[in-house]
């Protein structure tokens, strides 16, 4: 008798990831505002490069004065993810903390501007370490994605 092969641990952490951005969605942001282990998370909505539509994607956040911080980490894969694409060909995005929703302009900060490295600080103590990981999966810089509201 042959045994069902178990999903793999990534497999099994993308679904929850999937699951919680389901019930943050579907509770418009009553529930689902901190992740798993209470980090503070954001959906973003940005408009698809491809087909004009609007694409949401929760990710864990930080903030720096009047401004909410995302890194484009994509898990330390090769390629930046489809949302940094999305929101470089169209800077004009909303993102949504609990139930609140902001329209804001964003901007990628790179690793060659003066400030990356206080930023990326800040990110990954909101991520709890996670994105120094992912660094550590690439030789891609991660960009930084500065939302500053309208």
């Amino acid at each position: 008798m042959k045994l069902p092969t178990l999903p793999s641990q990534r497999d099994v952490f993308l679904k929850t990831l999937d699951v919680h951005q389901a019930i943050y969605e579907k509770s418009r942001g009553v529930l689902g505002h901190r992740l798993l282990a209470g980090m503070p998370t954001l959906l973003l909505r940005t408009t698809g490069r491809k087909t004009g539509q609007t694409r949401t994607t929760a990710l864990v956040y930080a903030v720096d004065g009047g401004r909410h911080l995302v890194v484009g980490s994509n898990g330390g894969a090769r390629r930046d993810p489809a949302w940094v694409l999305n929101l470089e060909a169209d800077p004009e995005v909303e993102f949504q903390v609990g139930v609140r929703r902001t329209p804001a302009t964003a901007g990628v900060v790179r690793t060659d501007d003066p400030d990356y490295e206080r930023l990326f600080a800040l990110c990954n103590k909101a991520n709890r370490g996670t994105f120094a990981k992912y660094r550590t999966r690439t030789e891609r810089p991660l960009p930084i994605v500065v939302l500053t509201p309208r």
